[in-house]
Order: C-alpha cells, then structure tokens, then sequence
C-alpha cells in the first residue's frame, strides 16, 4: 500500500497530549496504526503520555529538540530515531529557534 503524505492535507491539533502550542501534521490511519509526518513550532510540546496499547518510533527529519523519557531528558536532532515501547512515557520538546520535522510511527500493540 501506497500513501501520499507530502501532498496530504494537513491538520493542525491545539495543545496535543496538554502540549504547549500545536502540532501540524499529515497522517494516515487505517483504524489501527498511525503513520505520519508531523511538524513542532519553535516553543511547542507533546505532551507527556503514556503508550498504553502501542508503541512509537519517530524519525527526526529537520531540527533539534528534545524527549522526555520516562523521567529523563535526550536531546534529538536531524537524522536520530527515537523509540517510546509500549508502558513507557514520552513528551516530545521543541526548544529550538526552528520547527522540528519528523516521520512518526504508532502501531497498536
């Protein structure tokens, strides 16, 4: 299966997970899993949550930031992959002058 995110509409989420800001993104969700290329403004947050039924892996595509992972602090940047297992807790931070751009994966579990 082929899906187009590039030229997908995008949408925007207000305060995404108790998130400061926004997050912009282009998804793709069959009802199970959740592919998508997603956007944090400089100043924005995911907010912390824990992955319950699923896992997720992100791929920075553009940027610097940071991730929060139960309880401790990893700074990401352009080219590095974070992995949140399922029963563990992420937020994601954007505390950079530019937009951090990544490639997400949730699959259930």
């Amino acid at each position: 299966m082929v899906f187009d995110l590039k030229n997908g509409e995008a949408v925007t989420i207000d305060n995404f997970k108790g998130g400061e800001k926004y997050i912009s993104a282009k998804m793709h969700f069959d009802g199970k899993n959740r592919i998508l290329h997603g956007v944090l403004v400089s100043g924005a947050t995911i907010g912390l949550h824990t992955h319950e039924t699923n896992s997720e892996i992100i791929y920075f595509l553009k940027g610097k930031g940071k991730v929060l992972y139960d309880g401790e602090y990893e700074t990401v940047e352009q080219g590095m992959c974070h992995y949140c297992p399922k029963g563990h807790s992420h937020s994601l931070i954007n505390d950079s002058d530019e937009d951090l751009v990544f490639f997400a994966v949730v699959p259930e579990q």
